[in-house]
């Protein structure tokens, strides 16, 4: 049975599993296969799965997986763990990671890793919450006055103060977690907005905190990442006319 190397990270309590493709080929996976190993029971345990291969102008190419199976466009946290690992391996102080519609890059910097996630687009905004696009759809609601749509990634703001945001996170695709470094990114543009200041903002989450800095068309995200532990898992079975086969994994 083969047999197939991966890292476990995290980052504010918001786990990874990282599979790295680069130099040898990722197995084939469909929804069934990246849910068991999701799974804390069954599989490894995580609330996203990475995927990493080779990319021609970056450092690597990263794909995300929910721990539902379903395919994410985004993830700080996960982008910064990442990068964290392809640092130590090649002994640098920098990456590029190409992710499903931008190429992000990432530094070791006093406080963990910052990552230059790019721009975020409000796409629509009301008294009660703004909807920001990074990649990822979000939703943040400044208040807890309006029922939550499950179909977007979530961030409701619990309190503020001296430069302070305290969330809590409802990931579409894995519930409630930790942390969410898109969503703290997220968060930060529509408050910039509400407030038209874009000063440097703490975000507090249940597993931690990060800073996000920068404006909404160059926003930085800076924070810790540790690595859990890394082994080795059995490669899935997949029927190759599995109906929920993951395309080009």
């Amino acid at each position: 049975m083969a047999m197939i190397p991966f890292h476990k990270m995290e980052a504010q309590g918001n786990d990874f599993v990282i599979v790295d493709g680069r130099d040898q080929p990722l197995p084939p996976l469909d929804r069934a296969a990246i849910r068991r190993w999701c799974d804390r029971r069954l599989g490894i345990g995580c609330d996203q799965l990475l995927l990493l291969d080779n990319h021609p102008s970056a450092d690597a190419a990263m794909r995300i997986f929910n721990n539902d199976g379903s395919e994410a466009a985004n993830c700080g946290n996960g982008a910064r763990c990442v990068a964290d690992l392809l640092m130590r391996q090649a002994k640098r102080d920098s990456v590029q990671l190409a992710i499903a519609d931008r190429t992000i890059r990432a530094r070791r910097a006093q406080g963990g890793i910052t990552v230059a996630m790019g721009a975020a687009t409000i796409l629509d905004s009301t008294e009660h919450h703004a909807d920001v696009q990074i990649g990822n759809r979000h939703r943040v609601y400044f208040d807890g006055t309006e029922q939550l749509d499950p179909a977007l990634n979530i961030e409701i703001i619990t309190g503020h103060g001296d430069h302070h945001l305290w969330i809590d996170i409802i990931e579409r695709g894995a519930g409630r977690t930790p942390a969410c470094g898109s969503g703290a990114c997220a968060v930060a543009a529509a408050w910039w907005q509400r407030h038209g200041n874009s000063a440097p903002l703490t975000i507090v989450m249940p597993g931690g905190e990060v800073v996000v800095r920068g404006s909404s068309d160059d926003l930085h995200l800076t924070g810790a990442v540790h690595a859990s532990f890394r082994g080795y898992i059995p490669a899935p079975v997949v029927g190759e006319s599995s109906e929920e086969r993951i395309k080009d994994a």
